[in-house]
Order: C-alpha cells, then sequence, then structure tokens
C-alpha cells in the first residue's frame, strides 16, 4: 500500500497574504508556506521563496490554518520541504523508497513491495 506524505503546515496570516505575488527565488522572511498553484507550493527557506510540488491528487490546498501539499506522486530529485526532511515515502509505483535528504527526494532502495504505516517505511527486498 503506497502512502504519501501530506505536508502540513501552519500558515500565518502575513504570509499567506504576501504571498499573492510572490514566486521562487524571491526574498521572504520567517517560514511558511503558500500555494503557488494547485499542484505546486512555495515554501520560504532559508530567506528564498523556494517551489515544493503537489503531484498528488489532492495538489496544494490552502486552509484557515494550512497550507496541505499532497507529495504521493513525488520523484526522486523533486523538491521537498524542511517538515520532510529526514522522512521517507514510497516512490508512486511502490517498488522503491524516496526520502527527503536537504531538501530533495532522493532514492534510497528498491523494492518488491514498499509500504508506510504511521512515520515507518517498510521495503521488502
Amino acid at each position: 500500500m503506497n502512502r504519501s506524505l501530506l505536508v502540513a503546515v501552519s500558515v500565518v496570516g502575513s504570509l499567506l497574504f504576501a504571498g499573492c505575488s510572490q514566486g521562487a527565488g524571491d526574498s521572504c522572511e520567517g517560514s511558511g508556506f503558500i500555494c503557488q498553484e494547485d499542484v505546486l507550493a512555495l515554501e520560504c527557506r532559508s530567506g528564498t521563496w523556494r517551489e515544493v510540488p503537489c503531484r498528488g491528487p489532492l495538489g496544494c490546498r490552502e486552509t484557515d490554518d494550512a497550507v496541505r501539499c499532497d507529495t504521493s506522486n513525488n520523484r526522486a530529485g523533486d523538491a521537498c520541504a524542511s517538515s520532510a526532511e529526514g522522512k521517507g515515502v514510497c516512490r508512486s509505483d511502490g517498488l522503491a523508497v524516496l526520502e527527503c535528504r536537504q531538501g530533495v527526494l532522493e532514492e534510497t532502495a528498491t523494492c518488491s513491495d514498499c509500504s508506510v504505516e504511521g512515520d515507518e517505511v517498510t521495503c521488502q527486498p
């Protein structure tokens, strides 16, 4: 069973408002997320807005208190959120583990079956 890493982050109202005209590479203050498109979030990281793909079917959506980014179909090489650092997910075909390392998803293992329960990823050889 393939589960996704769904990034949910509290949004500061001023970041949500300020994000309306922001783009990747623009400067920002603090931390937080905004949805730039239905399938793309921006994260304020180290003073710069950075793109984080939301390739899963739920895409990127904003609620009153959070931005949710469905990363279930993200691929090796895609950017990942700081809140996902060190966490693993199954590749969309369930045959590999992807781990967020230094802001990028990296394939760390291949499997005959990959599954996620809670925060634990299981990769069957």
